[in-house]
């Protein structure tokens, strides 16, 4: 299975030169490859792949001496990408791939790590090519020998590098002791089975009004002046505080689960289809469930244990008995009419998550 290790990095002052013109070179390299698609594609009738515009690139680089300062598998990379949303479009996953500007363009990946003999040769530092050793700080240790991929990336006024690794599958817990339901909502953040409650902090509605704010002197500032790049910064860092704190959390709350249970059963919700209800987008996007599910899994395959997702049709509106109770969101209390069961409705679907688990592998 493949991990990321997240580590944040300080370069110095020439080599974060470095790294932005890096970025700028990459990003050219991607419009111009996009763009070279469009026009073939509208004077041929077929468009290019991948390969074809890999072959083409030594005589790009050549006819562009300033890519000679960029690793050769650093541009692969970018045309690689490319590609990567040309086939998320065809698939109907994604849009229509999209020139990117200063801003939707901020990481360079090396696919290949020579991890012996330099990348991680000099404690607290790693080395990237073109750019030398860059101080990284190592918080938890990582397994060296695994790591086949970096991704070095600017996020909210900081450098991060992002750490692939290729570690082996743990074998599955067998006869599972510990079993658990979630469900998540608006109300709590989780409710578990065994009545446990995990309560949502809801951080970007504690920044909301701080974001708000910075927001509108950013609209206010003329376009391209000085002033509005500072403003842009000032914006960047508080959505980066608010995803921090909520990865956080949810990296918190995920461990302590996968920790006390050996089986872990959600529901397999499309929280894309959801936020589609404008009253409660901002909210859901605010919780985090897809993360949330996302650590749980991954958490659960690292540690041997089983996850399982079921189907949520009907987990809100049924009762443990079997019957029938609609009820609307306004509704936080569930009674039965049938077996006079009364119970919060969190808890109920939580416990009917748990049962449609135990009977798939039942």
């Amino acid at each position: 299975m493949q991990m990321v290790y997240r580590y944040e990095v300080y370069p110095s002052r020439e080599q974060e030169q470095k790294l932005f013109h890096t970025l700028k070179l990459c990003r050219k390299l991607y419009n111009h490859a996009l763009n070279e698609r469009q026009v073939t594609y509208k004077e041929t009738g077929h468009g290019l792949t991948y390969n074809q515009q890999q072959n083409a690139l030594p005589a790009f680089v050549k006819a562009h001496p300033e890519y000679s300062q960029v690793h050769s598998q650093v541009l692969q990379d970018v045309l690689r990408r490319l590609d990567s949303a040309y086939q998320h479009f065809f698939a109907k996953e994604a849009g229509y791939p999209r020139f990117k500007n200063r801003d939707h363009y901020s990481s360079l990946t090396y696919p290949q790590v020579d991890n012996v003999k330099r990348t991680f040769g000099r404690a607290g530092y790693i080395y990237l090519s073109k750019l030398g050793f860059v101080k990284m700080e190592t918080h938890r240790k990582f397994p060296v020998e695994a790591i086949k991929r970096v991704n070095i990336k600017y996020h909210g006024g900081k450098w991060f590098a992002n750490l692939t690794a290729e570690i082996p599958d743990v074998a599955p817990v067998e006869n599972p002791s510990q079993a658990v339901g979630i469900d998540v909502g608006l109300n709590h953040f989780a409710v578990l089975s065994d009545e446990k409650v995990i309560d949502n902090p809801k951080y970007y509605r504690k920044m909301e009004k701080k974001l708000a704010k910075a927001q509108r002197r950013l609209s206010r500032k003329r376009k391209g002046s000085h002033n509005r790049g500072k403003a842009k910064v000032k914006v960047a860092k508080i959505h980066a505080k608010i995803a921090n704190q909520r990865k956080d959390f949810l990296h918190q709350a995920s461990v302590r689960v996968v920790r006390s249970y050996d089986l872990i059963v959600m529901e397999d919700l499309k929280v894309h289809n959801m936020v589609r209800n404008r009253r409660l987008a901002k909210s859901i996007h605010d919780a985090g469930w897809g993360q949330f599910r996302n650590y749980i899994r991954y958490k659960c395959e690292r540690q041997g244990k089983q996850f399982i997702l079921v189907d949520p049709k009907g987990t809100s509106q049924s009762c443990l008995c079997g019957e029938s109770v609609p009820k609307d969101l306004s509704v936080r209390v569930h009674e039965c009419p049938s077996c006079g069961l009364v119970m919060d409705r969190d808890l109920v679907s939580s416990k009917l998550i748990l049962a449609r688990g135990l009977s798939k592998i039942a």
